[in-house]
């Protein structure tokens, strides 16, 4: 954990040499020699912290280091916040002007009561180099470099070694009743003992504690599986694994008669080659349990020939990529989590031992299982506590859930803690933030991605944005089942989840290293030295964050709601003059029924202009009308989201002096004079007529633009589009019976996957899938297409959502030949009265999982259509 957090500083560090090099001066050895001491301490935090967990010596070296971490951010963001009070900026380099020298020169500021210069800075930073050194000297006295510290090593694995054994003890064990997995089993079984000859891979996949050892038991001791394999085995893998090891103990499980201290003496090839030869003509099932990197079956398969009759291999792992990966001819199975009947019935078996639980029991115990989410561990592990409980023990156990189940079993704790230790420092800094949004809080994508990437977690990468590489971190957590996907949105995902044992487990660990602090009601306001803090409770008045570390870096507050009869000074006025090192402002604010008073004054207070650190400010459903042009001075700015703002605004002519700006989202109008924002990646909503004042050609990063018209106008033309060469997302919404012109000129855009148009096009181009060669989504809405589009559209070669909305075609008939559309997934037909025939042709749509189909009361819909499903309601959600 502390190396997450060390590395990061690392990160900073390195960051300031570049971008601050011309205010360093001396202090700029000081830095370089401190990054350096602290590089070489990286090397053995790792096996520090490891063996921590009996040592308290080892604790207070690892603590030090997190405290002397913290404190180095803290002169930095200082030194940096003094620089940007003091110095003038040039517009883009951030060279200061030769009166901008003398000013840093001469500078002096408050800390507490001291005065502090420029050259105290240099005193900090050299006396924070000789505390990382002396901490350095310390690690010698603790022997962390002894190659015999054996029985350190021994106690800091021990939990996780006395888990991994449980965990094979049980291996082949058989329970009596498992509930919930029977689609899952059926559907394995038939993978199982399908007739096909050649070797064939079974991957199950998902979250600790989901049941994934379990159902590969179940799996195991059917007994058609017993009769039709000539020799089974079973093994248990870990993260640390040896091949020798998992040989040897596979030889075991199959029972092959071979003198124990002969096999221990072969070497890996040899058992290699002996397992081979026993195995050859034989039809054999083997299991790997537990895998946590895909070159493990890699390793193994060597020893397995594929006798052509039926062999199979089962792999159960929490990682997607190694389940997806692990072998050529395979299939990966992600293993879902309970139902809410399954889970009642699973916690009932343990709880009641059969018998009827009373009618308070059983709200209580609802209630419970409720916050387990489907998690088979955590309801039997709750199961069993509670069985042993007198009824008036419940509601303590339900007040104080998750410590109670993690008290009473070994597994809970263990098992999410190997997920957390096997990453990277990336990627446990990005999952030890989620730990700062609330229980059960649907988290939006894109925005924790822009946090991400404000926070500095990010490192940035040559050939992809910073944006690009926050997406993949996500994705990676989540193939490691450590977040969960809550919501698909135009085939991307569009919000997540964490489940609250594994969200328990980040706030736990975010905690030891006062990483992040939450604030749930107002006696828990006070931190004394998080920089990352969360409010989950409304705040009245004046905020109430008078207690809150005023160095805060992070401010994320949820569930807010503002009150329009107040201006915006009385509510930010306060926040921007206390908290004057933000970086990150994030005002969840729920949607208000109550109307803003008439004249009332709804700016943004001019008091921001303290916050020059800060690189995200979202406000969501705010009562806005003004922002005003002193937001220039927020020259780090990233992302400007006040979404939910229902009047349009328009934006301060000194927008276009935020160089940095990535992201602006609200609803804007008049002359935005953004055109000079090269870094901009998305912006949304612009009203037509100030989009058509804006020259695009500097725009090379915008990604995502969203237009509305609110008014008829003439015909849009999509020639400024084809400026924007990175555009990934357009969606333009036109007034009724407002015409598009061509469209031949987003073939220039050739990134382009996502198109949502609302207006009218009347005929789609011939060549339409030569000028749209990469489209993935499709919506048109109000075009009045005359002739069937199907013909054209289903030669998209890539689309796989189409939606067709009101009026998008008033045509009666509509064809999809053979073989077209042969990647569409979801299919929508909205509102089109006249449709009357639609003919189906065999081939056609062969994926297609989703369709919906409203107000055709004209259509008869093809036979072999009728049974797929609707797709979920926000598949095609306009708004994301």
């Amino acid at each position: 954990m502390v190396d997450a957090v060390v590395s990061f500083v690392v990160q900073r560090l390195g960051d300031y040499l570049i971008q601050e090099a011309a205010f360093l001066g001396e202090v700029r050895t000081e830095v370089r020699s401190l990054k350096k001491e602290l590089e070489w301490m990286l090397c053995f935090i790792k096996d520090a912290e490891d063996k921590q967990v009996d040592d308290p010596m080892i604790r207070q070296w690892v603590s030090d280091i997190r405290d002397v971490a913290h404190d180095i951010e803290d002169v930095l963001y200082n030194f940096t916040l003094k620089v940007d009070d003091s110095a003038e900026i040039d517009d883009r380099k951030r060279k200061p002007s030769f009166l901008g020298k003398m000013k840093i020169c001469l500078c002096v500021f408050n800390k507490g009561k001291e005065k502090i210069d420029l050259y105290n800075i240099g005193k900090e930073i050299e006396e924070l180099r000789k505390r990382v050194s002396d901490i350095s000297r310390r690690r010698e006295s603790y022997h962390l470099e002894s190659t015999d510290n054996y029985n350190l090593e021994a106690k800091g694995h021990d939990v996780s070694r006395r888990v991994r054994e449980l965990r094979r003890a049980t291996s082949f064990s058989i329970e009596g009743n498992v509930v919930g997995f029977d689609d899952d089993v059926s559907k394995l079984l038939a993978k199982l003992l399908n007739k096909e000859p050649r070797r064939f891979v079974i991957s199950v996949y998902g979250m600790g504690g989901l049941g994934k050892t379990t159902l590969a038991r179940k799996l195991y001791h059917n007994n058609d599986v017993k009769n039709k394999f000539d020799r089974c085995a079973w093994v248990s893998v870990s993260q640390d694994y040896d091949t020798k090891d998992l040989l040897l103990r596979i030889i075991r499980s199959f029972k092959i008669n071979v003198l124990t201290r002969e096999l221990e003496e072969m070497r890996e090839e040899d058992l290699e080659r002996y397992l081979h030869n026993c195995l050859q003509g034989k039809s054999y099932l083997v299991v790997v349990d537990d895998a946590w990197q895909k070159e493990t079956w890699e390793s193994l398969k060597r020893a397995f020939p594929d006798n052509k009759n039926g062999s199979r291999v089962i792999i159960t792992t929490r990682i997607k990529e190694v389940a997806e990966r692990s072998d050529e001819n395979a299939y990966a199975h992600k293993l879902r989590f309970l139902r809410s009947d399954e889970s009642w019935e699973l916690f009932c078996e343990k709880a009641f031992r059969k018998s009827n639980g009373s009618e308070g029991l059983e709200k209580l115990g609802r209630e419970m299982v409720e916050k387990c989410r489907g998690l088979p561990l955590a309801i039997v592990v709750l199961g069993g506590l509670l069985s042993m409980k007198k009824p008036q023990e419940w509601r303590r156990v339900r007040d104080h859930l998750w410590q109670h189940l993690k008290n009473d079993c070994i597994h809970i704790s263990s098992l999410l803690n190997l997920s957390f230790r096997n990453l990277s420092h990336e990627l446990k800094l990005c999952f030890l933030y989620l730990g700062l949004f609330p229980e059960d809080f649907e988290i939006n994508v894109q925005t924790l991605i822009r946090l991400l990437v404000a926070e500095g977690f990010i490192q940035q990468d040559t050939d992809r944005s910073t944006e690009e590489v926050a997406g993949e971190i996500l994705d990676e957590l989540i193939n490691r089942s450590l977040i969960q996907i809550d919501k698909r949105c135009w085939g991307r995902i569009a919000t997540c989840r964490v489940h609250d044992l594994l969200r328990d487990l980040a706030i736990e660990q975010a905690k030891k290293i006062k990483f992040i602090h939450i604030c749930k009601d107002a006696p828990n306001l006070i931190s004394s030295s998080c920089r990352r803090q969360a409010v989950h409770f409304r705040i009245m008045g004046d905020w109430g964050l008078g207690h809150c570390n005023p160095r805060s870096s992070s401010l994320l507050l949820f569930n807010q709601r503002w009150d329009p009869s107040l201006p915006l000074t009385y509510t930010l006025g306060p926040l921007s003059s206390r908290f004057t090192l933000l970086r990150v402002l994030n005002f969840e604010g729920v949607v208000s029924n109550v109307l803003c008073s008439v004249g009332g004054c709804y700016n943004l207070p001019e008091e921001m202009v303290k916050l020059v650190n800060l690189k995200y400010l979202r406000l969501t459903n705010a009562h806005i009308d003004v922002i005003p042009s002193c937001i220039a001075k927020l020259q780090r700015l990233q992302t400007l989201d006040i979404s939910g703002n229902m009047a349009f605004m328009e934006l301060p002519r000194e927008i276009c002096e935020l160089k940095e700006l990535r992201h602006l989202i609200g609803n804007f109008t008049g002359t935005l004079n953004i055109e000079n924002l090269s870094n901009l990646q998305t912006l949304k909503y612009v009203e037509r007529g100030s989009w058509a004042e804006i020259n695009p050609e500097k725009l090379v990063n915008l990604r995502d633009l969203r237009i509305i018209s609110k008014y008829q106008e003439e015909e849009f033309s999509f020639k400024s589009i084809a400026y924007l060469k990175n555009l990934q997302l357009l969606s333009i919404r036109l007034s009724d019976d407002t015409c598009f012109d061509s469209l031949q000129p987003l073939s220039d855009c050739s990134y382009l996957i996502d198109l949502r148009l609302s207006g009218k096009i009347e005929k789609l181009p011939e060549d339409l899938h030569e000028v749209l060669p990469n489209l993935e989504c499709l919506s048109l809405k109000k075009s009045h297409l005359k002739e069937d589009p199907m013909p054209k559209l289903e030669k998209l070669p890539n689309l796989t959502i189409l939606d067709l909305g009101l009026k998008s075609y008033g045509g009666k008939k509509m064809i999809c030949t053979t073989k077209g559309f042969h990647l569409l997934e979801i299919l929508q037909l909205i509102d089109l009265n006249d449709l009357a025939q639609w003919q189906v042709e065999d081939g056609a749509m062969p994926i297609l999982r989703g369709l919906r189909v409203t107000n055709a009361y004209k259509l008869k819909i093809p036979e072999r259509l009728k049974s797929i499903p609707l797709p979920t309601e926000w598949e095609c959600d306009e708004n994301w």
